[in-house]
């Protein structure tokens, strides 16, 4: 099966989440800028995304694609009776900029990560507030539920259609990628 794709258009940047993956409060900006102004033309918004019906029995939770026990699931889903699943990149480019700045300057390297992973969080938020009403994501390796469930997303979803690709350790690529779990509406 194959996920719906869907293209963003870059959502506002927020400083002051780069600031505070940076664990920076000042002293930086001029950095920032520059690193903006080199990654952000770089970057596509790509999301790719299915919805399931979600089947509750005693201790599992059946989202169609895979079962799962993770309790903690079962709570941020509690009440709904479908999911939209999801995968989300903001593309290679934060992967290739970083590794040729852990070389040349590895200050910039880490200033690159850091707005790469703002960016991610801000296509996430954008594409979770387009499935409102919705409850907050939950990944995959996120409290009880095992990062190995990687494996059935991608498998229901094919994400490589938005360029992204899963490793033996259920690690994907490029790093600046999301999957989740959104529950939706209410029983």
């Amino acid at each position: 099966m194959r996920g719906i794709v869907t293209e963003f258009s870059p959502p506002p940047v927020n400083r002051k989440e780069i600031f505070r993956y940076l664990n920076a409060r000042e002293g930086l900006e001029s950095l920032v800028e520059e690193c903006l102004a080199e990654l952000l033309p770089l970057l596509s918004y790509r999301v790719c995304s299915l919805d399931f019906p979600v089947i509750y029995k005693e201790d599992q939770v059946d989202l169609s694609f895979a079962v799962t026990d993770s309790k903690a699931l079962a709570k941020n889903l509690a009440g709904c009776p479908t999911v939209t699943v999801f995968a989300a990149t903001v593309g290679i480019a934060p992967d290739r900029l970083v590794a040729r700045y852990q070389v040349l300057s590895p200050v910039k390297a880490l200033c690159i990560n850091a707005i790469a992973t703002e960016r991610i969080e801000a296509l996430c938020d954008a594409f979770e507030r387009s499935q409102a009403p919705c409850r907050p994501r939950f990944s995959p390796g996120y409290g009880d539920l095992p990062l190995e469930l990687q494996r059935n997303l991608f498998a229901a979803l094919d994400p490589q259609c938005i360029g992204l690709t899963l490793n033996e350790s259920c690690l994907m690529s490029p790093s600046k990628s999301v999957t989740a779990i959104l529950g939706k509406g209410t029983l």
